[in-house]
């Protein structure tokens, strides 16, 4: 339906003349009139004003399908670096609706997931600001350290704190439950070796050998991580150098190579390593991570200048490739290259 003929029948249904809504909006009758014969459209700043006066959400007023709404949903939260409070609730209440429907069921629940998210780490930014202007006004006291670890994910030094057995437990579950699938087994074994459990890992990547969806990339690096789990940097190494042999060339083991070398803090070779995934990466649009990386150990090398042009890539990047121009994802990346600038200049 038209919004002119939409807000023509949500008039009728509210009882309003033309005169009176547009009383309530604060313009001419006249241009009711217009909307209503498609003559003219109404300013998009009204339609918050418009949809509060006949008690429906924006969309209804464009007779939005369950899925262009809930497009609508995942692009907002992909754009917007904070939404307004009414807007969450608007968000949660459709979604939720759709939780008895077979058919939007299980998007509607990942999209509620990624709502909480969206708002946890808008509420994120906010927390990590006055954290850590508290804790420069307070370096000898503990205060606000627990706040900024939460909010920026530091380091714990507390075993018992910083263990991921919660995580291990549920993947493993998972894993059991779904025995077909591979990229539970990714998750579980991530959590394994971070907390050094390499026996288990390698129970873990015997049983991923097996299905027919685990990325044969992987399958070589893992091998690697498993024997820095122990501590074997030398075996480590050659598992990564094999890896890179038997898949020349291919970007994604050029990409977890650069990783393992990140890791290792051989910052030089993984440079290297991530230019040369991004450069024979064939996807188009390509993802930013392998500059991302590059970003990030130029600024852990004091290279200030050639962090900021990685940010510039990333900008070029999704502006050429992905097509966005603004949203969360640039407005990152500027921030970042203006934060770098200014390091360089002083």
């Amino acid at each position: 339906m038209e919004l002119g003929k939409k807000i023509r029948q949500l008039r009728f249904r509210a009882g309003f003349t033309q005169e009176q809504l547009a009383d309530r909006l604060g313009i001419g009758a006249q241009a009711v009139s217009k909307w209503e014969n498609s003559v003219a459209m109404p300013d998009i700043s009204l339609l918050p004003l418009l949809a509060e006066v006949f008690g429906v959400t924006i969309d209804d007023l464009f007779d939005l399908t369950v899925e262009q709404r809930m497009n609508r949903i995942e692009n907002s939260l992909d754009l917007e670096e904070e939404l307004p409070q009414d807007l969450y609730r608007e968000y949660e209440e459709f979604l939720k609706a759709q939780l008895a429907s077979e058919t939007y069921q299980k998007r509607a629940t990942s999209l509620i997931a990624f709502l909480w998210w969206h708002r946890m780490n808008s509420a994120g930014i906010h927390a990590r600001r006055y954290a850590k202007e508290s804790i420069r006004m307070n370096p000898g006291e503990k205060d606000c350290q627990w706040i900024l670890q939460k909010a920026e994910g530091h380091v714990v030094w507390d075993w018992n704190l910083a263990n991921h057995n919660a995580a291990i437990t549920f993947y493993r579950e998972l894993t059991e439950k779904n025995p077909d699938s591979a990229l539970p087994f990714l998750y579980l074994l991530d959590n394994l070796i971070a907390d050094h459990r390499a026996d288990e890992a390698e129970e873990v990547l015997a049983k991923l050998r097996k299905l027919k969806d685990a990325n044969p990339v992987m399958l070589e690096a893992y091998p690697a991580y498993i024997a820095l789990a122990r501590f074997d940097e030398p075996k480590a190494d050659a598992a990564i150098e094999e890896m890179l042999v038997k898949f020349a060339g291919n970007g994604d083991a050029l990409f977890e190579a650069a990783q393992y070398y990140a890791r290792k803090c051989d910052y030089r070779k993984a440079i290297s390593l991530y230019e040369e995934a991004h450069e024979k990466d064939s996807r188009r649009p390509r993802f930013t991570d392998a500059l991302m990386g590059i970003a990030v150990i130029y600024e852990i090398m004091g290279d200030y200048a050639r962090a900021a042009e990685a940010n510039d890539r990333i900008i070029s990047l999704l502006r050429d490739e992905w097509g966005m121009t603004e949203g969360t994802s640039v407005e990152t990346a500027q921030n970042e290259r203006n934060r770098l600038l200014a390091k360089v200049q002083g």
